[in-house]
């Protein structure tokens, strides 16, 4: 009777081992995008919810079409569907500087737009009108046509909105 006993630990042990090895995270190479501007390529769409200090958190919706134009830059024009709100329009013109560096415009910005990939992650910096400072991270999710995204944005040195959605292409 020990042959089957082992057999049955033997069994245990390799489920387990699989089970662990299931729940293990993704590795952040396995996610990155070896080509982030043409992630925003074609049809996008980024679902979120976003809290604003002393507001009820509402839902957001963001229809983009974008294009790498001949030198390389991303052009890319969002359809802005903020619940409660009427439909507006968003446009960025993002380039690459360096590996993993990137900067460029977006209509709301009040200055550049800088970009910079961070352990795979991307991590967006830009100020707006009001005093706003905006960071907005964008982490690959592994099927290579989504991420998580989430935003902060703080006026002097305090948060004051909030987001957390994805973004994935159509």
């Amino acid at each position: 009777m020990e042959q089957p006993d082992r057999t049955r630990a033997a069994r245990k042990w390799l489920a387990g081992l699989l089970i662990g090895a299931a729940l293990l995270p993704v590795s952040a190479d396995s996610a990155r995008l070896r080509q982030p501007l043409r992630f925003f390529e074609g049809r996008t769409e980024m679902v979120t919810v976003v809290k604003v200090v002393m507001k009820k958190a509402y839902r957001s919706r963001t229809l983009g079409a974008g294009r790498i134009l001949p030198d390389g830059t991303l052009a890319l024009a969002q359809q802005i569907y903020d619940q409660g709100q009427p439909p507006s329009q968003r446009r960025w013109r993002i380039r690459q500087l360096a590996p993993g560096r990137f900067a460029g415009t977006m209509t709301e910005a009040v200055g550049p737009v800088l970009v910079d990939e961070v352990d795979g992650s991307y991590r967006f910096k830009f100020r707006m009108k009001g005093s706003l400072s905006v960071e907005q991270w964008l982490i690959p999710l592994p099927d290579g046509n989504s991420a998580r995204t989430t935003l902060t944005v703080r006026k002097f040195g305090m948060r004051v909105a909030s987001s957390v959605g994805t973004i994935r292409k159509l």
